[in-house]
């Protein structure tokens, strides 16, 4: 389905949620427990909800996952009673995949509504394997194709509206999928009650005898399709928990906006704005990770990549669902804590949501355990041929890709370069840039057009993230990600000639000149100054000031800069963009040493600087706007995942050199980071997707900084806290013969979140611009 038909979907759903009087209708639920849970029913019935996954032949609207997920999430903002997700979700997901006779007359059954079955697949608490292990049944005596069932299973849902049971067992030889009917002689069940007013049941099944007819599936098609079933069934369970998370945050921006202490707004308090800002980070990396996870589960997947994709996003939206849940109820304050707020329907439906299915660590092992499967039998084959320059890459598989970049780095990355312990200087790194160059691909995300491979997105995350992976130093690049891009879209003609085929090139290395003294993170309150003149050579600028923070300028031979050209004006009218080369007369850069005992930045100072007035970017006094501009593409690109990915590399490096995984404490820390970089990596490329499409970047952006600089820190700490004793050692060292510097990541992502606004900073700009939070 396309984006409007999708949407129209959400509509339609949080229309129906609305009229039919959802949230009171759960309410009513919580105080009477023992109520229907098939009440409402018939209207999703008749709505043609019940069977919105079921196809078209067996009545249903034979709607995609991802039309699917539009309802799960607004059933999930309006907290909705009738049992959605476990009927219309996983027994009709499972009847439709297995398409024998008995199975689409018992879809046929739900899609009209008449019959609620319930899938009893479940056999000990915490596991997600849907392979059967105790329940078994076996050939019964005298009656050809008949079967007798022993076992139990549990959290089976709905409880008692169930009219049957879909259920799974270890037949002779394989699985089987079985059709028990309520009613049916040696079924015992007791009803759970659950947090948020719903029922679960836990089934005994005592010699129980079935005809052939009950027989729906056996063999490895019937644990195939219960394995997709499944995995699909958690993929809408976290769009539906992604909609609860999103509804709290709604409600809990309205309650700061409109409840007051000591005389203002309680939003406008800092400390409530950031705990918000948090909510919806996390809320957002959620969303896209669900965004991604939609568009893979749309192709035909193996059940093995279908459960890992499930895991990652079941994970995410259950823990972005939690986060927001207690974090709603602590800004309420009292009110939050009582049952008459609707907020508390949200929270135990959160609480009933994380538990069943997998709870966030359950899909944390369960991804990493897939995901490590997956890496050990990728296709080792060699590339052979030559590298492209120019390629349709968005028609190229992402295997062939990989495979191809991989090769590339094998053969032409200096190896003594490989996971360098310090930002790589120009003359380390120069001759791989030049490499990298001539082959057409230092700029892989700019657009052919202007000497770029053009990558969509998906291509670039996987150069990101291969590149990462082999070690490969990142290049001084202001250039490539910074001043590049905002001259393609901001230049002139004469502007893109003159300098973006240097940059290509490594003729002109570029340096970004922001920040100055005293004015920390306040951008405008710059004081360099920039008089307009004319002389016999032409127009230009007298320059006078300092810049300060300037990464690597003492390896630059360009820097891009905000002058002040207007000190009359107000702040943010006064300032406009040059470049200027450092060569000229009057530049002098002293480097400044960091907390690893690096000297990667510097002061830059400028005394009677003239530079061309051929170097303005865009209006004179118009530079703020060439600035936001360029601190979009500085937010996403401090957003990338480059860094998270290089010290997760670092990490899985020591963790096996030191036999790290066989412990469950680490090896689950790393599981939760892993997935944390992945979800980075989708948040990350709907945003690069607004830059490739020359659309300004909205100020949810800083989501991306924030989000990145704090992963990269969480790797950094356990980084140091993996190396033990060593984690106190300056420098490199050689752990199990291999060379590592556990300090650097964790000292490096403590300047990221300073550098380019720090992340208080960012947290402030999506208060206020983008949850509209008081002042």
């Amino acid at each position: 389905m396309d984006i409007e038909s999708l949407s129209a979907m959400r509509e339609a759903a949080l229309d129906y949620f609305i009229r039919s009087r959802s949230v009171q209708r759960r309410r009513e639920r919580m105080e009477r427990p023992d109520a229907d849970e098939a009440q409402g029913w018939s209207a999703i019935a008749e709505l043609g909800w019940a069977g919105m996954l079921a196809p078209e032949s067996a009545g249903g609207l034979g709607l995609e996952l991802a039309g699917a997920a539009q309802i799960l999430r607004a059933a999930g903002e309006h907290v909705a009673p009738e049992p959605l997700l476990a009927v219309a979700g996983l027994s009709a997901l499972l009847l439709a995949r297995l398409g024998t006779p008995r199975a689409e007359a018992l879809l046929a059954e739900l899609v009209a509504g008449r019959s609620l079955p319930a899938l009893a697949w479940q056999e000990s608490a915490g596991d997600l394997s849907a392979v059967p292990l105790a329940c078994g049944c076996e050939p019964r005596a005298g009656h050809v194709g008949g079967v007798l069932l022993q076992g139990e299973k549990l959290m089976v849902l709905p409880g008692a509206a169930a009219s049957g049971w879909l259920v799974s067992a270890r037949g002779s030889d394989d699985a089987v999928l079985l059709w028990v009917p309520r009613g049916t002689a040696g079924v015992s069940e007791t009803l759970v009650p659950l947090v948020d007013g719903g029922q679960a049941a836990n089934l005994r099944f005592e010699q129980v005898a079935l005809p052939a007819e009950s027989v729906l599936a056996e063999g490895p098609a019937a644990q195939d399709a219960l394995r997709q079933a499944l995995a699909a069934g958690q993929i809408l369970q976290a769009a539906e928990l992604l909609g609860v998370g999103q509804a709290m945050l709604a409600q809990t921006l309205a309650y700061l906006r409109t409840r007051s202490q000591f005389g203002k707004p309680i939003g406008s308090f800092q400390a409530l704005q950031h705990r918000c800002v948090d909510m919806f980070i996390h809320l957002e990396v959620a969303q896209a990770a669900l965004d991604e996870v939609m568009a893979l589960a749309s192709q035909e997947l193996t059940a093995e990549r279908l459960e890992a994709e499930a895991s990652r996003v079941n994970a995410r939206c259950t823990a972005a669902a939690l986060q927001a849940s207690r974090t709603a109820v602590q800004l309420h304050g009292a009110i939050g804590y009582t049952q008459e707020c609707d907020l508390s329907l949200y929270y135990k439906r959160t609480l009933c949501l994380a538990a069943w299915l997998g709870n966030v660590a359950a899909h944390q092992r369960r991804h990493a355990a897939l995901a490590d499967g997956a890496e050990a039998r990728t296709s080792t084959a060699a590339w052979e041929g030559e590298f492209p320059r120019e390629v349709d890459w968005a028609a190229m598989p992402e295997t062939e890709f990989r495979r191809m970049v991989r090769a590339f780095l094998q053969q032409r990355y200096p190896q003594h370069l490989r996971y360098l312990s310090h930002r790589a200087r120009w003359s380390e790194i120069r001759e791989w840039y030049l490499t990298l160059s001539g082959q057409g691909w230092i700029a892989p995300a700019w657009p052919q057009a202007h000497g770029g491979m053009g990558l969509p997105a998906d291509k670039l995350i996987a150069w990101i993230e291969e590149l990462e992976q082999y070690g490969v130093a990142r290049a001084p690049d202001q250039g490539i990600v910074m001043i590049g891009p905002l001259l393609i879209q901001h230049g002139t003609p004469e502007q893109r000639q003159r300098f973006l085929p240097r940059i290509l090139r490594g003729e002109h290395v570029w340096c970004q000149g922001y920040s100055e003294p005293n004015a920390g993170s306040d951008l405008a309150g710059l004081r360099t100054e920039a008089v307009a003149g004319r002389d016999a050579e032409g127009n230009h600028f007298i320059v006078n000031g300092q810049k300060i923070w300037t990464t690597l300028a003492q390896d630059a031979n360009h820097i891009f800069m905000l002058v002040r050209t207007d000190k009359a004006a107000r702040k943010q009218e006064g300032i406009s963009f040059l470049l200027c080369d450092l060569r000229t007369s009057g530049i002098t850069v002293r480097p400044i040493q960091t907390l690893a005992g690096e000297p990667e930045f510097c002061e830059v100072f400028f005394d009677n600087v003239r530079v061309p007035a051929e170097n303005l970017v865009g209006k004179l006094h118009g530079g703020w706007t060439i600035a936001k501009a360029l601190l979009g593409f500085e937010r996403i690109f401090l957003g990338s995942p480059k860094q998270s990915q290089y010290a997760l590399g670092q990490l899985a490096r020591l963790a096996e050199a030191r036999r790290l995984f066989a412990d469950p404490v680490f090896a689950q820390r790393f599981a939760a980071l892993r997935l944390d970089v992945l979800d980075l990596s989708a948040a990350y490329t709907g945003f690069a997707d607004i830059v490739r499409a020359g659309k300004p970047l909205p100020a949810s952006v800083s989501l991306l900084k924030i989000w990145a600089s704090e992963t990269y820190h969480r790797i950094g700490a356990l980084l140091v806290e993996a190396g033990e004793e060593q984690g106190a050692v300056a420098g490199d060292q050689v752990l199990d013969g291999q060379s590592f510097n556990l300090l650097s990541p964790l000292i490096g992502s403590t300047a990221a979140m300073i550098y380019g606004g720090t992340n208080e900073i960012q947290r402030n700009i999506l208060a206020r611009q983008v949850l509209d939070l008081p002042t």
